[in-house]
């Protein structure tokens, strides 16, 4: 995303918890939102900021990135008189009965009230994740899944073009959504990354229970509405044979 704010004549500045030489036309700063830290210094002029920090699964951790420190984002951008805060959430994350869908909600109600023109974009489940939760089942010998879950798996490179975009078009004021080109069920995603991978393993066909279940199998994780990207699933396992991570920052 970085280069693609760079193409567009922004003057990025991004920010990390280290420090990194500038590279790409970027420029790096020092700042953690767990401690404050920097964080001032790193919003001071700006105009646009894209809030994509996030912890996942970390237990206390999480809370303290994704609503301590939107909470510290949101107070030193107000001071600096940010135009526009873009934040990335994830589709679902109201509808499904997960503890960390339920963070992301709580952050952005911190975004929605936070003083600071916003947009919210959910996106659906990124290709690399998907890709990571088959490896991790593969690796025990079997991959299982239940094949009444639709899946609509987005693309990082079109997420990314999306939010240059938004950057460009200036705060909505609403809750986006955006996801993959297409749906498909967990079972055929499951058994085309087995061929792309050239494995073979049992796929074990396994009903989630309980309202978790549900709401996975209503199609909670795929987009209702919003724009889509252009890379489809197909297109990642091609582009992506060794499950490698897309290397730009």
């Amino acid at each position: 995303m970085l280069d693609g704010l760079v193409a567009a004549g922004h003057d990025v500045r991004a920010a990390s918890r280290t420090a990194r030489a500038p590279a790409g036309g970027v420029r790096w700063v020092v700042a953690d939102l767990t401690t404050g830290k920097g964080v001032a210094a790193a919003v001071a002029g700006a105009d646009v900021i894209v809030h994509l920090a996030s912890a996942p699964y970390k237990g206390r951790y999480t809370l303290r990135v994704e609503l301590d420190g939107t909470s510290t984002l949101l107070a030193a951008a107000r001071e600096a008189g940010v135009r526009h805060l873009i934040y990335t959430s994830i589709v679902g994350a109201d509808r499904v009965p997960w503890g960390y869908f339920r963070t992301k909600v709580r952050a952005e109600r911190l975004v929605r009230d936070g003083g600071v023109p916003w947009t919210i974009v959910r996106a659906t489940q990124f290709h690399e994740f998907v890709d990571q939760a088959l490896a991790g089942m593969a690796r025990l010998g079997l991959v299982v899944v239940d094949p009444g879950i639709p899946a609509q798996p987005v693309d990082v490179r079109d997420l990314a073009g999306h939010l240059v975009a938004l950057a460009a078009r200036g705060p909505g004021g609403a809750i986006e959504e955006y996801g993959g080109p297409g749906t498909l069920t967990m079972e055929a995603a499951a058994r085309a990354w087995l061929r792309a991978r050239r494995l073979r393993r049992p796929v074990l066909r396994v009903r989630v229970p309980g309202a978790l279940g549900h709401a996975f199998r209503a199609g909670h994780l795929t987009a209702k509405t919003g724009p889509t990207g252009g890379i489809t699933w197909e297109d990642y396992l091609r582009t992506r044979p060794d499950g490698a991570p897309e290397r730009t920052p």
